[in-house]
């Protein structure tokens, strides 16, 4: 279990970072479950969750922006999703943008339709870094208060490799209910004809 604690100490936040570029939510909670045990530092997290979740969405945007035919974007607007992701950005741009990685599922596509949308690049990056700060904060303090759940029901006996395998067992929790929600949203939106 040391040598598992050094590589989350070594290797946690450049995992939660780059985990944070795409559907991050499980990845943020378990840095806060991280930052609870002291294995991992909170300024280090929320650095690491703010960075990978405001560059992956401006990724997406400037994809979307300049390159609608790349293969890539090709495939993500062919995806279920994307065209109610598009009308919804078309409707209410600002409203979009701050609440769109909140939406499982959707932020990838999300992206890639808000640079589709002529939003202004410099709205869509302050929009951006404003709820990337607030995704941030809600899931790592999720992942705390995880942690903080965790040791007043187990008590003395949360010691240091158990904590490694309750946070790994909350992440593995988090990315399976996110998987089936996202399921469940993308079976109830027909594809539209292409």
């Amino acid at each position: 279990m040391e040598t598992v604690r050094a590589l989350v100490e070594q290797y946690g936040l450049i995992a939660i970072f780059t985990g944070c570029v795409a559907e991050g939510e499980s990845f943020a909670i378990l840095g806060g479950f991280f930052v609870h045990q002291e294995i991992l530092p909170l300024a280090g997290v929320f650095a690491a969750t703010f960075l990978g979740s405001f560059l992956g969405d401006s990724m997406f945007f400037m994809a979307g922006r300049h390159f609608t035919n790349h293969p890539l974007v090709m495939r993500l607007r062919h995806k279920r999703g994307f065209s109610h992701a598009y009308r919804l950005v078309r409707r209410h741009p600002n409203i979009f943008v701050l609440t769109n990685r909140f939406i499982y599922g959707l932020r990838l596509v999300g992206g890639v339709a808000a640079g589709m949308a002529n939003i202004p690049v410099a709205r869509f990056f302050v929009l951006n870094a404003l709820s990337s700060v607030i995704w941030s904060t809600v899931f790592v303090g999720l992942g705390y208060f995880f942690g903080l759940g965790a040791e007043t029901l187990i008590g003395d006996t949360l010691r240091t490799h158990h904590r490694l395998l309750i946070g790994l067992a909350i992440g593995v929790a988090a990315m399976i209910i996110a998987a089936v929600i996202a399921h469940r949203m993308a079976k109830k939106e027909p594809r539209e004809p292409e």
